[in-house]
């Protein structure tokens, strides 16, 4: 295992973050592509208005530049080089949601409609992403299998810590657009605070550049590897207080591209562990809602569950770096389960 498969990719997307981030931050703030705060939001959080937003294409630009240099081609059986049908999924996974993102984005700052797309529109651009890349891992079967009869349906989902395996085949479909859809808004809901979603998403994807490393296969580890160089290099303009937010454009992009490496990794089930985070925030927005239209009361002061603590009196950093530390643990345990349990 050759550590600078994932040292130089982290190091160069790294390094074009920093190089992008002058030059696209006061290209945003001369187009006016300020963030909107909503008015029930925490009232701190007036004074960031006007900060440029769709700031992910930042993280999309510097995932790209890294990835495809590094991954298109890799060498096996004697230095043969063969395209890698693993990084067409993830760039399109990511890439895909990223233009859905983008398009949100630019409808609430350019064309000032504050919900951007509704919310059917975005669900059928996530509905429409996820079957064709379901259609996608349907033919890499039919041509790394060499059957195009009965084989390439067979999709199997491993049970983490066990040699065990659900064998779903089409019903693996509802899985993944579940995975799909469920991450990117999850990872969406969590972009709330300065630093908060870069950080957390940094971990996440650094536990899958793990995981692709131990089953060698460095197209995964690779790209994840460059989605955590983009986003510390991204961080360095985001943390608190931030000079930029990446928007819809970047947590949409980012979730997308974390169900992607959960599927090409065989680890749909641990991606709500690795992600354990994301979930969280999720699950305290419709346990909030849920209980208002039921009982008329709150659970939390206020959700996504990072703006409760926020008005319990913690600072927005004490929240982050917290946040940080949880989403740690979470992918240690997920890297456990992978590597060491199985």
């Amino acid at each position: 295992m050759d550590i600078r498969i994932i040292l130089i990719p982290l190091a160069v997307a790294f390094g074009i973050g920093v190089l992008l981030g002058p030059m696209i931050i006061p290209t945003l703030q001369r187009l006016k592509f300020g963030q909107s705060i909503r008015e029930e939001g925490p009232e701190a959080h007036l004074k960031k208005a006007g900060t440029p937003t769709m700031g992910g294409t930042i993280i999309l630009m510097s995932v790209v530049l890294t990835a495809l240099p590094f991954s298109s081609f890799i060498l096996l059986n004697n230095s043969k080089p063969i395209v890698n049908s693993d990084l067409f999924f993830l760039l399109f996974a990511t890439l895909g949601y990223g233009i859905i993102g983008f398009l949100d984005d630019y409808i609430k700052v350019v064309m000032k409609r504050s919900l951007g797309l509704t919310a059917s529109q975005k669900l059928l651009g996530q509905l429409f992403i996820g079957v064709v890349l379901f259609w996608v891992l349907i033919e890499v079967r039919v041509l790394r299998l060499g059957d195009e009869n009965g084989s390439k349906f067979i999709f199997n989902v491993d049970i983490p810590g066990t040699d065990w395996s659900l064998q779903l085949n089409w019903l693996y479909l509802p899985l993944l657009l579940i995975m799909m859809i469920g991450a990117s808004n999850a990872v969406n809901l969590t972009d709330g605070l300065d630093g908060l979603l870069a950080g957390t998403a940094a971990v996440a994807y650094g536990a899958y550049a793990i995981i692709g490393m131990v089953q060698s296969n460095y197209t995964v580890a690779i790209f994840a590897i460059s989605v955590v160089g983009a986003l510390l290099g991204f961080l360095v303009f985001n943390a608190h207080p931030a000079k930029v937010f990446m928007g819809d454009t970047g947590s949409l992009a980012l979730g997308g591209g974390l169900a992607a490496l959960a599927v090409i990794t065989k680890t749909e089930l641990l991606l709500p562990l690795i992600g354990g985070v994301f979930v969280v925030e999720a699950l305290s927005v419709m346990l909030q809602v849920l209980s208002f239209k039921t009982r008329g009361k709150r659970i939390f002061r206020m959700s996504p569950l990072h703006h409760h603590f926020e008005l319990t009196g913690w600072s927005e950093w004490r929240v982050v770096t917290t946040f940080w530390c949880v989403g740690l643990f979470l992918a240690g345990v997920g890297i456990y389960l992978e590597v060491f349990v199985r």
